[in-house]
């Protein structure tokens, strides 16, 4: 029996990915580069779960926010389908012609499936809002899931690089087992996501290192540089 393995659930993992890329990344360039300045651990805590909250809420809204202008866009282009197929439905019925016509049918199939079509306008406007819009109905649910999962998986991935400052009191030593501990998990978030949207692994896995450790080495030598150390 022929098996076809899809992604299902893609906005959820797009949302997992989002939160957790930035999640991972930005407190450890936060911690890396306070690491650079002080020698507290305390310090880099406090600041590393101030920017956690910040930053998980601002993610979340902005998901939430996305979400909302997708449901808005679709709602809008919905009315204005229907709108259209009671005011033009020749112009309409030609539209739907042509969406067959690049499928490669025969002018009289199309004809055929287009005056088929026009007599349910729900199914007309729903095939013209996929095939020449190309909207898909997002969920009603969709801004308030997308904020959740982006604002949850960025707390996540942040804990990850602040965890060694909890339990290390010199921010310098600290420093060492973060870079190590979340390298390790850039790698096999990097790994992860690659597999999942069907791109090469390992080269993958090791571009979202790459990204963390730039900007985690670039945050350390300015807060260096800065204090003249």
């Amino acid at each position: 029996m022929h098996k076809e393995d899809h992604i299902t659930g893609s906005e959820t993992i797009r949302d997992i990915v989002i939160g957790m890329s930035d999640g991972l990344t930005v407190p450890f360039a936060l911690a890396a580069g306070l690491s650079g300045a002080i020698s507290s651990s305390g310090i880099v805590v406090t600041a590393g779960i101030a920017e956690i909250v910040a930053g998980s809420i601002a993610m979340g809204l902005g998901g939430f926010l996305a979400g909302r202008t997708e449901v808005d866009h679709y709602n809008s282009e919905l009315k204005r389908e229907y709108d259209e197929v009671e005011r033009v439905p020749e112009q309409e019925k030609a539209e739907v012609k042509e969406v067959f016509a690049g499928f490669g049918l025969s002018e009289n199939l199309q004809q055929q499936i287009a005056d088929e079509m026009v007599k349910d306008k729900d199914k007309w406007v729903d095939f013209m809002m996929r095939y020449e819009l190309g909207l898909e109905e997002p969920h009603a649910n969709r801004a308030t899931k997308s904020a959740i999962t982006i604002g949850l998986s960025y707390i996540v991935g942040g804990v990850i690089p602040l965890s060694p400052y909890i339990l290390v009191d010199s921010s310098q030593i600290a420093l060492y087992y973060s870079c190590i501990v979340t390298l390790i998990s850039l790698f096999i978030f990097g790994y992860f996501k690659s597999k999942l949207t069907g791109q090469p692994a390992i080269s993958g896995a090791f571009k979202v290192v790459i990204i963390g450790a730039l900007a985690a080495g670039a945050a350390f030598a300015m807060a260096k540089l800065i204090n003249g150390k």
